[in-house]
């Protein structure tokens, strides 16, 4: 009985001095966060705002499912189903990549515009809150839906900042995020040379599209052959999927050995192409 009663007293006692020590550490509660706001920020790069994160993670299960299902019973080779369900679940992250460079692209050749059009309110003698509220008439087209949400909240509000905050988030660009910061900064300390600095801006956006607009030009065709490299042997396979029995060998060990070999080279091939030919793209600093 008394032995027992030391066990127990010595277990408790063990399990009082762990809880001691848990105490003192920080749990990382953020780092289960981090996969969801990477999500919401791709989310909002492609113009898809309004969605919840859950529905990208639904779409790219779908894919894989069908991927899963339909390419066993088109072809009739199981091992198939593998590398189309990766597929799949990967297909909705890089169509929503690609929308979101295409973005930015667009709006990489509009914020010049955009610039000069502030610096010529501010040089009018117009305040900063109303510059910003006249590029939704003046600005161009593409972002004016996003400037007019600005007026209107800043109209309702009268918070500059809280608003240009809000819109910093809608837009999710790297060339806002600069000017946003720069009208943040003259908007707290006051700054008599706005509309210098504003111009300076400009002239640095447009060279440097310039220098991207050649660059991509001189590599455009290289990714292209490179990408069409690496569909070619899948597209000769599903050509070949369209006889009866011709892909009755890859439903072997062999034949699965083969195609997992393939889908691996095509991955890392294509990787490997994709970060040596893209340019670095700029990175949001200021969200």
């Amino acid at each position: 009985m008394g032995g027992s009663s030391g066990v127990l007293a010595g277990a408790l006692l063990g399990a009082g001095a762990f809880c001691a020590w848990w105490s003192c550490w920080v749990r990382p509660v953020r780092l289960a966060r981090v996969p969801r706001r990477r999500l919401r920020r791709a989310l909002d790069a492609a113009g898809f705002a309004s969605l919840p994160p859950a529905v990208l993670v639904l779409a790219c299960t779908g894919c894989a499912a069908a991927g899963l299902l339909l390419v066993p019973a088109l072809t009739g080779v199981l091992v198939a189903a593998v590398p189309a369900a990766a597929a799949g679940a990967v297909a909705p992250v890089v169509l929503l990549r690609s929308r979101a460079r295409a973005r930015r692209a667009g709006r990489a050749q509009e914020w010049p515009d955009v610039v000069d059009a502030l610096a010529s309110a501010v040089r009018a003698g117009s305040a900063l809150p109303d510059a910003v509220c006249a590029l939704a008439v003046r600005g161009p087209q593409r972002l004016r839906p996003a400037f007019t949400g600005f007026a209107v909240g800043y109209r309702a509000s009268g918070a500059f900042e809280p608003e240009l905050a809000h819109l910093q988030e809608e837009l999710a660009d790297p060339v806002f995020d600069r000017l946003a910061a720069t009208l943040r900064m003259t908007r707290q300390v006051g700054g008599s040379d706005l509309g210098g600095t504003l111009r300076t801006l400009s002239a640095y956006l447009r060279e440097d599209q310039r220098a991207r607009g050649e660059l991509l030009a001189r590599q455009s065709w290289t990714v292209s052959a490179a990408r069409l490299a690496a569909a070619a042997p899948w597209l000769v396979l599903g050509l070949l999927a369209t006889r009866p029995g011709a892909l009755e060998a890859y439903d072997t060990p062999a034949g699965a050995l083969v195609l997992g070999g393939g889908a691996l080279a095509t991955v890392l091939s294509y990787r490997v192409m994709v970060r040596l030919g893209r340019l670095p793209e700029p990175r949001r600093v200021c969200s």
